[in-house]
């Protein structure tokens, strides 16, 4: 893991063998959908990209607070982002992906019980396509494809937030950024 910037770098936080990350309490990636909320204040640690590019991570994490979530990013400003991985929802963790483009839309899906999760997201054109896979599996399970604007530098990383809950550690077991 050779990631250069932060944005929203937390309190705590270390890096050797695996990072690990305190994800602070009251953070969040969210825009207005449904509850009139916008936060701009998770935590992602990645490098600008000027396009296409595919990021991969493998994580684990205790996720106690509801909405807890954890994975990878793709943020080119406050109004144009992705977050996908997984998020702790009332029936438990679920995979999930936030596209934002001046709003929030959010998707999730069931997903049972695991000790690491591995989530992918390649930036090809116009659009990103989000795999992942579970207990060591590769990420071949397929998410979401939605729309981001081609072309345009973004932050690209591992993320996470804590909206409503105390705050977590996650711990990155390996990520990668490749280019092309």
């Amino acid at each position: 893991m050779a990631f250069t910037e932060w944005f929203n770098e937390p309190a705590k936080w270390s890096s050797g063998d695996a990072l690990t990350v305190h994800v602070e309490e009251s953070t969040d990636f969210w825009h207005t959908t449904g509850n009139g909320v916008f936060r701009d204040n998770g935590h992602i640690y990645g490098d600008v990209v000027p396009g296409d590019c595919t990021v991969t991570a493998t994580f684990s994490a205790t996720l106690t607070g509801r909405f807890d979530q954890v994975g990878v990013a793709l943020r080119i400003d406050s109004d144009n982002w992705i977050k996908t991985g997984v998020e702790l929802v009332e029936a438990g963790p679920q995979a999930s992906a936030v596209v934002t483009r001046g709003f929030s839309d959010w998707s999730v899906t069931p997903i049972p019980a695991f000790d690491r999760m591995t989530i992918k997201a390649e930036r090809r054109g116009d659009a990103v396509h989000v795999h992942y896979g579970l207990d060591g599996d590769e990420p071949t399970i397929f998410l979401r494809k939605a729309y981001f604007p081609p072309g345009v530098p973004a932050l690209v990383g591992i993320m996470g937030a804590a909206p409503e809950g105390p705050g977590f550690t996650a711990t990155f077991h390996a990520a990668t950024l490749v280019t092309p």
